[in-house]
């Protein structure tokens, strides 16, 4: 039984994920930024399978994790930190305010930052494994996006960093970039870009979920450390 922690898994490529993970009856801490959501995911995954354990801590305000988290019981040791938790919000440069992009590095950069860094003693101990959920913005950035790709480029540089640093402590470390998935997050983004939605066009999270795993079982001594997902072979 392997020992995650994960965040965002109230939603989406998250929840997904978490199941999967319970399924396997492995041990979850999954992070909520207060107290009610710390007891919806507790209800939400209960009797899925696995242990479900929760933990409160805002990535909004990587300032105070440190504080949060050492008032909480940790893990003694961590097979996987899972960055899946994310925020978006679209506007030209000339439009977007100090605050949005403020908001948008604090919890999409700064905030997986700082629980890397608090959680490294608990990952060094199991030789475990950082997972970023990026996205194809880490790689490219396109009009409306500058915030949040500005962000995700600096994921990977964070996972670039930690995968130089970390391997001499057996730390694998990978970055997986999804492709436009079927969330509510991209359920917002298409009303801001006031398009109609539609699920079917994208890749399922449970798709996403499944690729993850695939990283995440990698033999000991390998590592993917760059993956793409992109939607390909539909039937017709």
């Amino acid at each position: 039984m392997a020992t995650h922690l994960i965040t965002g898994a109230g939603s989406g490529i998250g929840e997904a994920l978490t199941q999967r993970l319970l399924e396997r009856g492995d041990d979850l801490w999954l992070l909520a930024r207060d107290a009610g959501r710390a007891r919806q995911l507790a209800a939400r995954f209960e009797g899925v399978g696995g242990t479900v354990h929760t933990l409160v801590g805002d990535l909004a305000e990587p300032e105070r994790l440190s504080w949060a988290l050492g008032h909480q019981t940790l893990p003694g040791e961590l097979d996987s930190l899972l960055h899946v938790a994310g925020i978006v919000e679209l506007g030209a440069v000339g439009e977007l305010t100090p605050k949005v992009w403020q908001a948008t590095m604090a919890a999409n950069l700064v905030g997986p930052a700082e629980l890397t860094r608090l959680l490294l003693p608990q990952l060094r101990l199991a030789h475990g494994h950082v997972l970023f959920v990026n996205s194809g913005a880490g790689l490219r950035a396109n009009a409306q996006w500058s915030a949040y790709a500005a962000s995700k480029h600096g994921l990977k540089a964070l996972a670039d960093a930690l995968r130089a640093e970390e391997e001499r402590y057996g730390i694998r470390v990978s970055s997986v970039y999804p492709g436009r998935t079927a969330t509510p997050m991209q359920e917002k983004v298409h009303q801001q870009e006031g398009k109609e939605y539609d699920a079917a066009r994208f890749i399922s999270a449970e798709s996403v979920a499944r690729t993850l795993l695939t990283a995440l079982d990698m033999p000991r001594g390998t590592e993917i450390t760059d993956l793409g997902i992109r939607p390909g072979g539909r039937a017709r």
